[in-house]
């Protein structure tokens, strides 16, 4: 996989470039916001990773650049921890958020997340998780072969967590998808109908392992 790295930290560029090398990536970087857009442009990367605070081009513009033409994965890759910075550049287009420090397996483990999105997302309507199948095609939710009922709002908001597996969605992209309206407030709304998700398609609903919440920014389901 072809992955850009764009940071103004040459030691951990450095540090990412030879563990990225030693699992079979071929890792390009940049140092500030502009010219990770043009290396972009150039070397059209499979997967983004990204820091907010570059300079000469704030990482959002970056994100916001770059989804001007590319779907590729973009994993921020940040110092700021703030609920609002991560809220807004998922909102500008970005697939999922890290905070510095982190732990090189964890982003490992992002990565693979997003490249087997890229990939399940290309070449089958299926996603499947434990015991459950959702056709995206279809439509339908099985649960060990028995199909399950969903109302129409519970199967939007698994829909649009069942696209994006592995990745974080936001509140405010599931308000805005399910409701239709930028004027949409989360009053609870999203906490009631991921609770009844859960109860109807995670063996333990009081302990998740797929339908997982991200406190204050959004919801995220996990296929392993």
């Amino acid at each position: 996989m072809k992955i850009l790295i764009a940071d103004d930290d040459p030691q951990l560029v450095r540090a990412l470039r030879v563990t990225l090398t030693a699992h079979g990536h071929d890792v390009f970087s940049a140092q500030d916001g502009a010219a990770a857009v043009t290396i972009a442009a150039d070397t059209h990367p499979e997967l983004v990773l990204l820091d907010l605070g570059m300079p000469r081009l704030d990482g959002v513009r970056v994100i916001e650049a770059l989804r001007g033409w590319t779907t590729a994965p973009i994993i921020v890759v940040s110092g700021r921890n703030g609920g609002a910075d991560k809220v807004e550049a998922l909102d500008a287009g970005a697939d999922d958020y890290i905070t510095k420090p982190f732990q090189i397996d964890e982003l490992l483990a992002r990565i693979r997340a997003l490249a087997r999105r890229a990939t399940t997302h290309s070449t089958s309507p299926l996603v499947t998780f434990g015991d459950i199948q959702i056709d995206l095609s279809a439509k339908t939710v099985t649960r060990a072969g028995a199909l399950v009922h969903l109302t129409r709002t519970e199967w939007r908001m698994l829909e649009f967590l069942a696209k994006n597996p592995g990745s974080l969605v936001t509140r405010q992209t599931l308000l805005k998808g399910i409701w239709e309206s930028e004027q949409v407030s989360d009053s609870g709304y999203l906490r009631l109908y991921m609770s009844q998700l859960r109860r109807k398609l995670e063996a333990e609903p009081s302990h998740p392992r797929h339908l997982l919440t991200e406190q204050g920014m959004g919801y995220r389901l996990i296929t392993d």
